[in-house]
Protein backbone atom coordinates (compact mmCIF):
# COMPACT_ATOMS: atom_id res chain seq x y z
CA UNK A 1 0.00 0.00 0.00
CA UNK A 2 3.09 2.24 0.52
CA UNK A 3 5.99 2.55 -0.90
CA UNK A 4 8.84 0.21 0.19
CA UNK A 5 10.76 0.97 3.34
CA UNK A 6 14.78 2.06 2.55
CA UNK A 7 15.56 -1.35 3.71
CA UNK A 8 14.24 -3.29 0.54
CA UNK A 9 15.63 -0.81 -1.31
CA UNK A 10 18.82 -1.50 0.06
CA UNK A 11 18.28 -5.35 -0.61
CA UNK A 12 17.25 -4.50 -3.94
CA UNK A 13 20.37 -2.62 -5.05
CA UNK A 14 22.82 -4.84 -2.50
CA UNK A 15 24.12 -6.81 -5.64
CA UNK A 16 25.24 -3.38 -7.05
CA UNK A 17 28.63 -4.03 -5.63
CA UNK A 18 31.56 -1.60 -5.70
CA UNK A 19 32.46 -1.52 -9.38
CA UNK A 20 28.90 -0.19 -10.30
CA UNK A 21 28.90 2.73 -8.13
CA UNK A 22 32.98 3.23 -8.09
CA UNK A 23 33.01 6.67 -6.30
CA UNK A 24 34.51 9.70 -8.05
CA UNK A 25 37.83 10.47 -7.18
CA UNK A 26 38.09 13.83 -4.75
CA UNK A 27 40.39 16.04 -4.95
CA UNK A 28 41.42 17.38 -1.09
CA UNK A 29 41.68 20.82 -0.18
CA UNK A 30 45.27 20.40 0.56
CA UNK A 31 46.16 18.97 -2.20
CA UNK A 32 44.72 21.42 -4.19
CA UNK A 33 46.87 24.03 -2.78
CA UNK A 34 49.89 21.58 -3.15
CA UNK A 35 49.05 21.44 -6.60
CA UNK A 36 48.66 25.44 -7.12
CA UNK A 37 52.15 25.39 -5.77
CA UNK A 38 53.54 22.68 -8.09
CA UNK A 39 51.98 24.53 -11.14
CA UNK A 40 54.16 27.65 -9.76
CA UNK A 41 57.17 25.38 -10.06
CA UNK A 42 56.68 23.55 -12.76
CA UNK A 43 55.82 27.13 -14.84
CA UNK A 44 59.01 27.73 -13.63
CA UNK A 45 61.22 24.66 -14.81
CA UNK A 46 58.97 25.45 -18.10
CA UNK A 47 60.94 28.65 -18.19
CA UNK A 48 64.48 27.85 -17.64
CA UNK A 49 63.96 24.47 -19.58
CA UNK A 50 62.71 26.91 -22.35
CA UNK A 51 65.92 29.13 -21.92
CA UNK A 52 68.45 26.13 -22.13
CA UNK A 53 66.29 24.57 -25.61
CA UNK A 54 66.74 28.17 -26.75
CA UNK A 55 70.04 28.03 -25.91
CA UNK A 56 70.82 24.89 -27.35
CA UNK A 57 68.78 25.31 -30.48
CA UNK A 58 70.83 28.75 -31.08
CA UNK A 59 73.75 26.75 -30.58
CA UNK A 60 72.68 23.84 -33.31
CA UNK A 61 71.96 26.43 -35.57
CA UNK A 62 75.27 28.72 -35.44
CA UNK A 63 76.80 25.16 -35.82
CA UNK A 64 74.79 24.49 -39.31
CA UNK A 65 75.45 27.88 -40.25
CA UNK A 66 79.01 27.71 -40.01
CA UNK A 67 80.00 24.11 -40.69
CA UNK A 68 76.96 23.46 -43.48
CA UNK A 69 74.97 25.66 -44.79
CA UNK A 70 77.64 28.36 -45.46
CA UNK A 71 80.59 25.37 -46.77
CA UNK A 72 77.14 24.44 -49.24
CA UNK A 73 76.45 27.78 -50.31
CA UNK A 74 79.98 28.61 -51.19
CA UNK A 75 80.63 24.89 -53.28
CA UNK A 76 77.66 25.66 -55.36
CA UNK A 77 78.24 28.93 -56.09
CA UNK A 78 81.30 28.26 -57.33
CA UNK A 79 79.96 25.35 -59.29
CA UNK A 80 77.60 28.14 -60.40
CA UNK A 81 80.01 29.90 -61.12
CA UNK A 82 82.25 27.46 -63.65
CA UNK A 83 78.74 26.94 -65.19
CA UNK A 84 78.22 29.87 -66.24
CA UNK A 85 81.35 30.63 -67.92
CA UNK A 86 81.31 27.35 -69.67
CA UNK A 87 77.58 28.30 -71.11
CA UNK A 88 79.18 31.61 -72.39
CA UNK A 89 82.16 29.77 -74.07
CA UNK A 90 79.88 27.34 -75.67
CA UNK A 91 77.47 30.15 -76.61
CA UNK A 92 80.28 31.93 -78.80
CA UNK A 93 82.05 28.59 -79.96
CA UNK A 94 80.76 29.24 -83.56
CA UNK A 95 81.61 32.71 -83.94
CA UNK A 96 85.28 32.22 -81.70
CA UNK A 97 88.46 33.03 -84.20
CA UNK A 98 89.83 30.03 -82.83
CA UNK A 99 87.59 26.72 -82.38
CA UNK A 100 90.61 24.91 -81.26
CA UNK A 101 91.57 26.71 -78.21
CA UNK A 102 88.10 27.02 -77.04
CA UNK A 103 87.36 23.26 -78.11
CA UNK A 104 90.34 22.42 -75.69
CA UNK A 105 88.85 25.07 -72.71
CA UNK A 106 85.38 23.22 -72.86
CA UNK A 107 86.83 19.36 -72.78
CA UNK A 108 89.00 20.53 -69.70
CA UNK A 109 86.00 21.98 -68.40
CA UNK A 110 84.00 19.18 -69.27
CA UNK A 111 86.97 16.63 -67.52
CA UNK A 112 86.62 18.85 -64.30
CA UNK A 113 82.54 19.27 -63.41
CA UNK A 114 82.73 15.91 -62.01
CA UNK A 115 84.88 16.76 -59.26
CA UNK A 116 83.25 20.18 -59.02
CA UNK A 117 79.54 18.42 -58.33
CA UNK A 118 81.43 15.76 -56.38
CA UNK A 119 82.37 18.49 -53.78
CA UNK A 120 78.66 19.91 -53.79
CA UNK A 121 77.19 16.55 -52.65
CA UNK A 122 79.94 15.86 -49.84
CA UNK A 123 78.84 19.60 -48.91
CA UNK A 124 75.31 18.25 -48.81
CA UNK A 125 76.30 15.22 -47.02
CA UNK A 126 78.45 17.38 -44.67
CA UNK A 127 75.24 19.27 -43.79
CA UNK A 128 73.64 16.68 -42.57
CA UNK A 129 76.88 15.71 -40.45
CA UNK A 130 76.77 18.87 -38.91
CA UNK A 131 72.93 18.61 -38.26
CA UNK A 132 73.66 15.18 -36.27
CA UNK A 133 76.58 16.47 -34.60
CA UNK A 134 75.19 19.86 -33.58
CA UNK A 135 72.04 17.68 -31.62
CA UNK A 136 74.77 14.85 -30.49
CA UNK A 137 72.30 12.17 -31.86
CA UNK A 138 74.50 8.86 -31.55
CA UNK A 139 74.12 5.83 -33.79
CA UNK A 140 70.96 4.46 -31.65
CA UNK A 141 68.93 7.37 -33.48
CA UNK A 142 70.64 7.44 -36.34
CA UNK A 143 68.13 6.76 -38.42
CA UNK A 144 65.21 9.12 -36.83
CA UNK A 145 68.09 11.70 -37.94
CA UNK A 146 67.64 10.97 -41.03
CA UNK A 147 64.09 11.66 -41.17
CA UNK A 148 64.63 15.12 -39.38
CA UNK A 149 63.84 17.89 -41.48
CA UNK A 150 67.47 19.27 -42.25
CA UNK A 151 68.61 15.44 -43.16
CA UNK A 152 65.78 15.42 -45.72
CA UNK A 153 66.90 18.64 -47.33
CA UNK A 154 70.66 17.50 -47.84
CA UNK A 155 69.12 14.74 -49.34
CA UNK A 156 67.23 16.66 -51.33
CA UNK A 157 69.81 18.85 -52.69
CA UNK A 158 72.64 15.58 -53.12
CA UNK A 159 70.09 14.06 -55.61
CA UNK A 160 69.48 17.28 -57.09
CA UNK A 161 73.20 17.93 -57.63
CA UNK A 162 73.35 14.37 -59.06
CA UNK A 163 70.19 14.77 -61.29
CA UNK A 164 71.92 17.96 -62.71
CA UNK A 165 75.01 16.22 -63.02
CA UNK A 166 73.74 13.72 -65.15
CA UNK A 167 71.88 16.22 -67.01
CA UNK A 168 75.11 18.32 -68.27
CA UNK A 169 76.92 14.69 -68.61
CA UNK A 170 74.35 13.31 -70.69
CA UNK A 171 75.29 12.83 -74.80
CA UNK A 172 78.72 13.78 -74.68
CA UNK A 173 78.36 12.73 -78.38
CA UNK A 174 76.56 15.86 -79.14
CA UNK A 175 80.39 17.75 -78.18
CA UNK A 176 82.00 15.00 -80.38
CA UNK A 177 79.58 16.19 -83.16
CA UNK A 178 79.76 19.51 -82.97
CA UNK A 179 83.40 20.12 -82.77
CA UNK A 180 83.07 17.88 -85.72
CA UNK A 181 80.93 19.82 -87.80
CA UNK A 182 82.67 23.04 -86.74
CA UNK A 183 86.05 21.02 -88.45
CA UNK A 184 84.18 20.78 -91.32
CA UNK A 185 83.07 23.96 -91.83
CA UNK A 186 79.07 22.89 -91.62
CA UNK A 187 78.09 26.24 -89.46
CA UNK A 188 74.07 25.16 -89.77
CA UNK A 189 74.59 21.84 -88.21
CA UNK A 190 77.30 23.04 -85.45
CA UNK A 191 74.73 25.95 -84.47
CA UNK A 192 72.04 23.92 -84.17
CA UNK A 193 73.78 21.28 -81.73
CA UNK A 194 75.29 24.37 -80.22
CA UNK A 195 71.94 25.70 -79.33
CA UNK A 196 70.64 21.81 -78.03
CA UNK A 197 73.89 21.72 -76.27
CA UNK A 198 73.12 25.74 -74.49
CA UNK A 199 69.77 24.88 -73.94
CA UNK A 200 70.77 21.75 -71.62
CA UNK A 201 73.56 23.73 -70.15
CA UNK A 202 71.40 26.59 -69.19
CA UNK A 203 68.71 24.51 -67.91
CA UNK A 204 71.58 22.87 -65.35
CA UNK A 205 72.52 26.79 -63.98
CA UNK A 206 68.54 27.07 -64.04
CA UNK A 207 68.63 24.33 -61.40
CA UNK A 208 71.82 25.31 -59.39
CA UNK A 209 70.31 28.94 -59.12
CA UNK A 210 67.22 27.34 -57.60
CA UNK A 211 69.43 24.88 -55.09
CA UNK A 212 71.42 28.20 -54.19
CA UNK A 213 67.71 30.06 -53.45
CA UNK A 214 66.67 27.00 -51.07
CA UNK A 215 70.32 26.97 -49.52
CA UNK A 216 69.83 30.92 -48.80
CA UNK A 217 66.18 30.61 -47.97
CA UNK A 218 66.96 27.73 -45.47
CA UNK A 219 69.57 30.22 -44.06
CA UNK A 220 66.88 33.10 -43.53
CA UNK A 221 64.56 30.60 -41.95
CA UNK A 222 66.89 29.73 -39.51
CA UNK A 223 67.97 33.24 -38.63
CA UNK A 224 64.50 34.46 -38.19
CA UNK A 225 64.18 31.81 -35.72
CA UNK A 226 66.80 32.65 -33.55
CA UNK A 227 65.55 35.53 -33.62
CA UNK A 228 62.12 34.84 -32.92
CA UNK A 229 63.44 32.57 -29.76
CA UNK A 230 65.43 35.24 -28.55
CA UNK A 231 62.24 37.62 -28.29
CA UNK A 232 60.38 34.59 -26.41
CA UNK A 233 62.79 34.20 -24.03
CA UNK A 234 62.88 37.70 -23.33
CA UNK A 235 59.31 37.36 -22.95
CA UNK A 236 59.06 34.59 -20.84
CA UNK A 237 61.68 35.70 -18.58
CA UNK A 238 60.01 39.08 -17.90
CA UNK A 239 56.87 37.02 -17.11
CA UNK A 240 58.32 34.67 -14.52
CA UNK A 241 59.63 37.97 -13.04
CA UNK A 242 55.71 38.85 -12.77
CA UNK A 243 54.74 35.81 -11.87
CA UNK A 244 56.67 35.57 -8.74
CA UNK A 245 55.97 38.82 -7.88
CA UNK A 246 51.90 37.82 -7.98
CA UNK A 247 51.98 34.06 -6.88
CA UNK A 248 51.41 35.26 -3.20
CA UNK A 249 48.62 37.16 -4.64
CA UNK A 250 47.05 34.36 -6.20
CA UNK A 251 47.59 31.86 -3.52
CA UNK A 252 45.90 33.59 -0.83
CA UNK A 253 43.21 34.66 -3.51
CA UNK A 254 42.69 30.94 -4.47
CA UNK A 255 42.78 29.83 -0.62
CA UNK A 256 40.02 31.79 0.04
CA UNK A 257 38.00 30.67 -3.06
CA UNK A 258 38.68 27.20 -2.00
CA UNK A 259 37.29 27.62 1.72
CA UNK A 260 34.40 30.17 0.57
CA UNK A 261 31.83 27.45 0.16
CA UNK A 262 32.11 26.15 3.74
CA UNK A 263 30.32 29.57 4.50
CA UNK A 264 27.48 28.35 2.28
CA UNK A 265 27.27 25.19 3.69
CA UNK A 266 26.97 26.36 7.34
CA UNK A 267 24.47 29.04 6.36
CA UNK A 268 22.24 26.20 4.52
CA UNK A 269 22.61 24.10 7.77
CA UNK A 270 21.28 27.09 9.45
CA UNK A 271 18.36 27.30 7.40
CA UNK A 272 17.86 23.89 7.83
CA UNK A 273 17.76 24.29 11.60
CA UNK A 274 14.86 26.35 11.33
CA UNK A 275 13.24 24.15 9.40
CA UNK A 276 13.67 24.95 5.82
CA UNK A 277 13.67 21.58 3.57
CA UNK A 278 13.59 22.81 0.39
CA UNK A 279 15.75 20.72 -1.84
CA UNK A 280 18.93 22.77 -2.74
CA UNK A 281 22.11 23.09 -5.40
CA UNK A 282 24.96 21.07 -3.82
CA UNK A 283 27.77 23.03 -4.18
CA UNK A 284 29.57 21.28 -7.35
CA UNK A 285 33.19 21.00 -5.78
CA UNK A 286 35.24 18.05 -6.22
CA UNK A 287 36.81 18.25 -2.50
CA UNK A 288 36.17 17.82 0.91
CA UNK A 289 33.77 20.48 0.77
CA UNK A 290 32.06 19.62 -1.52
CA UNK A 291 31.70 15.87 -0.46
CA UNK A 292 30.23 17.16 2.64
CA UNK A 293 27.78 19.48 0.87
CA UNK A 294 26.51 16.78 -1.25
CA UNK A 295 26.30 14.68 1.96
CA UNK A 296 23.98 17.13 3.92
CA UNK A 297 21.64 17.71 0.89
CA UNK A 298 20.94 13.96 0.86
CA UNK A 299 20.30 13.82 4.65
CA UNK A 300 18.19 16.85 4.16
CA UNK A 301 16.28 15.28 1.05
CA UNK A 302 16.25 11.53 3.60
CA UNK A 303 14.89 13.80 6.02
CA UNK A 304 12.36 15.33 3.81
CA UNK A 305 11.27 11.92 2.24
CA UNK A 306 10.76 10.31 6.26
CA UNK A 307 9.03 13.26 7.24
CA UNK A 308 6.40 13.01 3.63
CA UNK A 309 6.18 9.06 4.53
CA UNK A 310 5.56 9.80 7.93
CA UNK A 311 2.52 11.94 7.08
CA UNK A 312 1.74 9.13 4.48
CA UNK A 313 1.38 6.78 7.10
CA UNK A 314 -0.16 8.70 9.56
CA UNK A 315 -3.01 9.25 6.81
CA UNK A 316 -3.34 5.90 5.85
CA UNK A 317 -4.05 5.23 9.56
CA UNK A 318 -6.44 7.84 9.84
CA UNK A 319 -7.48 6.24 6.43
CA UNK A 320 -7.93 2.81 8.15
CA UNK A 321 -9.58 4.35 11.20
CA UNK A 322 -12.24 5.74 9.54
CA UNK A 323 -12.45 2.90 7.25
CA UNK A 324 -13.45 0.76 10.41
CA UNK A 325 -15.70 4.01 11.80
CA UNK A 326 -17.74 3.48 8.22
CA UNK A 327 -18.07 0.25 8.61
CA UNK A 328 -19.34 0.02 11.78
CA UNK A 329 -21.31 3.38 11.89
CA UNK A 330 -22.17 3.79 8.19
CA UNK A 331 -22.24 0.78 6.57
CA UNK A 332 -24.82 -1.25 8.32
CA UNK A 333 -27.59 1.50 8.40
CA UNK A 334 -26.98 2.03 4.68
CA UNK A 335 -27.55 -1.66 4.32
CA UNK A 336 -31.06 -1.29 6.62
CA UNK A 337 -32.05 1.92 4.63
CA UNK A 338 -31.35 0.06 1.36
CA UNK A 339 -33.96 -2.66 2.06
CA UNK A 340 -36.03 -0.35 3.48
CA UNK A 341 -35.43 1.39 0.10
CA UNK A 342 -36.61 -1.74 -1.70
CA UNK A 343 -39.35 -2.43 0.13
CA UNK A 344 -40.32 1.40 -0.66
CA UNK A 345 -39.69 0.99 -4.08
CA UNK A 346 -41.91 -2.32 -4.35
CA UNK A 347 -44.98 -0.30 -2.87
CA UNK A 348 -44.54 2.94 -4.70
CA UNK A 349 -44.31 0.85 -7.72
CA UNK A 350 -47.23 -1.18 -6.68
CA UNK A 351 -49.69 1.77 -5.45
CA UNK A 352 -48.44 3.91 -9.23
CA UNK A 353 -49.94 0.58 -11.17
CA UNK A 354 -53.08 -0.20 -9.07
CA UNK A 355 -56.25 1.77 -10.71
CA UNK A 356 -56.36 4.83 -7.70
CA UNK A 357 -59.47 6.23 -8.21
CA UNK A 358 -58.27 9.92 -7.17
CA UNK A 359 -56.21 11.17 -9.73
CA UNK A 360 -54.84 13.54 -7.32
CA UNK A 361 -52.45 11.13 -5.92
CA UNK A 362 -50.81 10.08 -9.11
CA UNK A 363 -48.33 13.10 -9.43
CA UNK A 364 -47.87 12.65 -5.82
CA UNK A 365 -46.94 8.75 -6.33
CA UNK A 366 -44.64 9.69 -9.48
CA UNK A 367 -42.58 12.28 -7.24
CA UNK A 368 -42.10 9.39 -4.47
CA UNK A 369 -40.84 7.28 -6.92
CA UNK A 370 -38.27 9.51 -8.33
CA UNK A 371 -37.29 10.82 -4.73
CA UNK A 372 -36.89 7.21 -3.76
CA UNK A 373 -34.56 6.82 -6.87
CA UNK A 374 -32.26 9.54 -6.14
CA UNK A 375 -32.24 8.39 -2.34
CA UNK A 376 -30.98 4.91 -3.59
CA UNK A 377 -28.75 6.69 -5.74
CA UNK A 378 -26.83 8.72 -3.10
CA UNK A 379 -26.92 5.07 -0.31
CA UNK A 380 -25.79 3.58 -3.39
CA UNK A 381 -22.82 6.67 -3.73
CA UNK A 382 -22.17 6.15 -0.26
CA UNK A 383 -21.77 2.59 -0.49
CA UNK A 384 -18.83 3.10 -2.67
CA UNK A 385 -17.34 5.59 -0.84
CA UNK A 386 -16.95 3.46 2.09
CA UNK A 387 -16.07 0.74 -0.20
CA UNK A 388 -13.20 2.74 -1.37
CA UNK A 389 -12.33 3.68 2.13
CA UNK A 390 -12.29 0.14 3.23
CA UNK A 391 -9.92 -1.01 -0.03
CA UNK A 392 -6.99 1.68 1.19
CA UNK A 393 -6.96 0.24 4.61
CA UNK A 394 -7.31 -3.45 3.95
CA UNK A 395 -5.47 -4.12 0.93
CA UNK A 396 -3.64 -7.14 0.40
CA UNK A 397 0.07 -7.45 -0.59
CA UNK A 398 0.37 -8.49 -4.28
CA UNK A 399 -0.09 -12.26 -5.26
CA UNK A 400 1.98 -11.73 -8.54
CA UNK A 401 2.34 -14.36 -10.99
CA UNK A 402 3.49 -14.29 -14.61
CA UNK A 403 1.02 -12.32 -17.23
CA UNK A 404 0.86 -11.12 -20.29
CA UNK A 405 0.37 -7.14 -19.93
CA UNK A 406 -0.56 -6.79 -23.35
CA UNK A 407 -3.44 -9.32 -23.33
CA UNK A 408 -4.54 -7.93 -19.77
CA UNK A 409 -4.66 -4.29 -21.42
CA UNK A 410 -7.13 -5.80 -24.43
CA UNK A 411 -9.26 -7.14 -21.83
CA UNK A 412 -10.14 -4.37 -19.53
CA UNK A 413 -10.46 -1.93 -22.56
CA UNK A 414 -13.18 -4.87 -23.93
CA UNK A 415 -14.78 -4.87 -20.86
CA UNK A 416 -14.50 -0.98 -20.02
CA UNK A 417 -15.56 0.37 -23.90
CA UNK A 418 -19.44 0.00 -23.86
CA UNK A 419 -19.36 2.55 -20.70
CA UNK A 420 -16.92 4.53 -22.47
CA UNK A 421 -19.02 4.38 -25.75
CA UNK A 422 -21.96 5.74 -24.04
CA UNK A 423 -19.59 8.88 -22.49
CA UNK A 424 -18.58 9.37 -26.09
CA UNK A 425 -15.53 8.22 -25.56
CA UNK A 426 -13.14 6.69 -27.96
CA UNK A 427 -10.68 4.19 -26.93
CA UNK A 428 -7.99 2.13 -28.70
CA UNK A 429 -4.72 0.16 -27.32
CA UNK A 430 -1.32 0.12 -28.97
CA UNK A 431 0.73 -3.02 -28.66
CA UNK A 432 4.32 -2.46 -30.03
CA UNK A 433 5.11 -5.71 -30.00
CA UNK A 434 4.41 -8.76 -28.07
CA UNK A 435 6.71 -8.42 -25.17
CA UNK A 436 7.68 -10.88 -22.35
CA UNK A 437 5.61 -11.87 -19.30
CA UNK A 438 5.51 -9.83 -16.01
CA UNK A 439 5.26 -10.43 -12.70
CA UNK A 440 2.02 -8.92 -11.20
CA UNK A 441 -0.78 -9.32 -9.52
CA UNK A 442 -3.82 -9.14 -12.03
CA UNK A 443 -6.85 -7.90 -10.16
CA UNK A 444 -4.57 -5.13 -8.69
CA UNK A 445 -3.23 -4.29 -11.91
CA UNK A 446 -6.59 -3.95 -13.60
CA UNK A 447 -8.20 -1.86 -10.79
CA UNK A 448 -5.01 0.85 -11.29
CA UNK A 449 -5.54 1.24 -15.19
CA UNK A 450 -8.98 1.15 -14.34
CA UNK A 451 -9.03 3.88 -12.14
CA UNK A 452 -6.65 5.77 -14.53
CA UNK A 453 -9.70 5.30 -17.91
CA UNK A 454 -12.29 6.24 -15.58
CA UNK A 455 -10.47 9.34 -14.85
CA UNK A 456 -9.51 10.35 -18.58
CA UNK A 457 -13.27 9.30 -19.40
CA UNK A 458 -13.97 11.95 -16.32
CA UNK A 459 -11.88 14.55 -17.69
CA UNK A 460 -13.84 14.36 -21.22
CA UNK A 461 -17.32 15.36 -20.53
CA UNK A 462 -17.91 16.30 -24.14
CA UNK A 463 -16.38 13.08 -25.37
CA UNK A 464 -12.51 12.39 -26.61
CA UNK A 465 -10.04 9.64 -27.32
CA UNK A 466 -8.32 7.84 -24.96
CA UNK A 467 -5.01 5.43 -26.07
CA UNK A 468 -3.47 2.86 -23.74
CA UNK A 469 -0.14 2.13 -25.61
CA UNK A 470 1.92 -0.98 -24.17
CA UNK A 471 5.80 -1.12 -25.41
CA UNK A 472 8.55 -3.03 -23.95
CA UNK A 473 12.22 -2.68 -23.04
CA UNK A 474 15.20 -5.01 -21.31
CA UNK A 475 11.70 -7.00 -20.19
CA UNK A 476 10.16 -4.17 -18.13
CA UNK A 477 6.75 -2.88 -19.86
CA UNK A 478 5.63 0.44 -19.97
CA UNK A 479 1.81 1.20 -20.05
CA UNK A 480 0.59 4.92 -20.96
CA UNK A 481 -2.72 6.11 -20.57
CA UNK A 482 -3.16 9.22 -22.58
CA UNK A 483 -6.63 11.43 -22.92
CA UNK A 484 -7.24 14.63 -25.04
CA UNK A 485 -9.56 16.78 -22.24
CA UNK A 486 -7.72 20.22 -20.72
CA UNK A 487 -4.96 18.17 -19.09
CA UNK A 488 -3.67 18.74 -15.40
CA UNK A 489 -1.93 21.99 -14.56
CA UNK A 490 1.32 22.29 -13.69
CA UNK A 491 0.82 23.14 -9.91
CA UNK A 492 -1.00 20.48 -8.96
CA UNK A 493 0.92 17.66 -10.96
CA UNK A 494 2.69 17.01 -7.85
CA UNK A 495 -0.20 16.79 -5.93
CA UNK A 496 -2.60 14.37 -7.76
CA UNK A 497 -0.66 11.00 -6.56
CA UNK A 498 -1.84 12.36 -2.27
CA UNK A 499 -4.61 10.70 -0.49
CA UNK A 500 -8.17 12.98 -0.08
CA UNK A 501 -6.50 15.36 -2.62
CA UNK A 502 -8.94 15.77 -5.62
CA UNK A 503 -10.56 18.26 -8.20
CA UNK A 504 -13.68 16.64 -8.10
CA UNK A 505 -16.54 17.96 -6.30
CA UNK A 506 -17.78 15.07 -5.63
CA UNK A 507 -14.42 12.89 -5.83
CA UNK A 508 -12.83 11.56 -2.94
CA UNK A 509 -8.93 11.94 -3.63
CA UNK A 510 -8.17 8.34 -3.33
CA UNK A 511 -8.29 6.86 -6.61
CA UNK A 512 -5.23 8.04 -8.21
CA UNK A 513 -3.32 7.61 -4.40
CA UNK A 514 -4.42 3.31 -4.31
CA UNK A 515 -3.23 3.41 -8.29
CA UNK A 516 0.29 4.50 -7.27
CA UNK A 517 0.17 2.29 -3.82
CA UNK A 518 -0.72 -0.54 -6.21
CA UNK A 519 1.70 0.12 -8.56
CA UNK A 520 4.79 0.60 -6.36
CA UNK A 521 3.75 -2.19 -4.31
CA UNK A 522 4.70 -3.95 -7.54
CA UNK A 523 8.02 -2.52 -7.72
CA UNK A 524 7.36 -0.14 -10.56
CA UNK A 525 6.29 3.80 -11.02
CA UNK A 526 4.31 5.94 -12.29
CA UNK A 527 3.79 9.58 -13.28
CA UNK A 528 1.69 11.87 -14.88
CA UNK A 529 2.87 14.04 -18.12
CA UNK A 530 1.42 16.69 -20.57
CA UNK A 531 0.63 15.69 -23.79
CA UNK A 532 1.99 18.02 -26.95
CA UNK A 533 -1.04 17.96 -28.92
CA UNK A 534 -3.10 18.82 -25.42
CA UNK A 535 -4.49 16.13 -22.57
CA UNK A 536 -2.95 14.11 -20.12
CA UNK A 537 -0.31 11.30 -20.45
CA UNK A 538 0.14 8.71 -17.19
CA UNK A 539 2.39 6.43 -17.62
CA UNK A 540 3.31 3.21 -15.54
CA UNK A 541 6.44 1.05 -15.93
CA UNK A 542 6.62 -2.29 -14.31
CA UNK A 543 10.30 -3.71 -13.89
CA UNK A 544 10.97 -7.44 -15.50
CA UNK A 545 10.65 -10.48 -13.79
CA UNK A 546 12.74 -11.44 -11.77
CA UNK A 547 14.38 -14.89 -11.06
CA UNK A 548 12.60 -17.09 -8.28
CA UNK A 549 15.40 -16.35 -5.82
CA UNK A 550 15.17 -12.77 -6.42
CA UNK A 551 11.58 -12.90 -5.48
CA UNK A 552 12.34 -15.05 -2.56
CA UNK A 553 14.64 -12.28 -0.97
CA UNK A 554 12.21 -9.68 -1.88
CA UNK A 555 9.65 -11.58 -0.33
CA UNK A 556 11.74 -11.74 2.76
CA UNK A 557 12.76 -8.33 2.71
CA UNK A 558 8.67 -6.92 2.33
Amino acid sequence: MTAPPPAADEARGGAAGPEERAPQKRRTVAGRLLASYLVVLAAFALTVGWSVQALRAASRDAQLLRAGYVPLLLRIGEVLAEQNVFNAQLNHITAAKNPGDVREWIETARRTRPLAFSIVKDAARALAGADEKATGVDARVGQAAASSGVRRFSDEVAAEVAAIERLVGASPERFAQLFQALAVGDRDLAERTRDELVKREVEGAQRLRAIRSRVEGQMASLTDEAELREERSMHLLLGLGVLTLLVGVMMSLYARRVLAPLTAVTERANAVARGDLTPKQALATNDEIGELATTFEDMVAAIRRARAELVNAERLAAIGKMAAHVTHEIRNPLSSIGLNLELLEEEVARASAADTPDAELRPVMKESAQLVTAIRAEVDRLSRIAEQYLSVARRPRPRVEPERVDDLVQELVAFVRPELDRAGVAVRVEVEEAGPEILLDESQIRQALLNLLRNAREAMPKGGEIVVSVSFSSGAATIAVDDTGPGVPEELRASIFDPFFTTKQRGTGLGLAVTRDIIEAHGGTISCEPREAGGTRFRIALPAARSPAQGRAADEVL
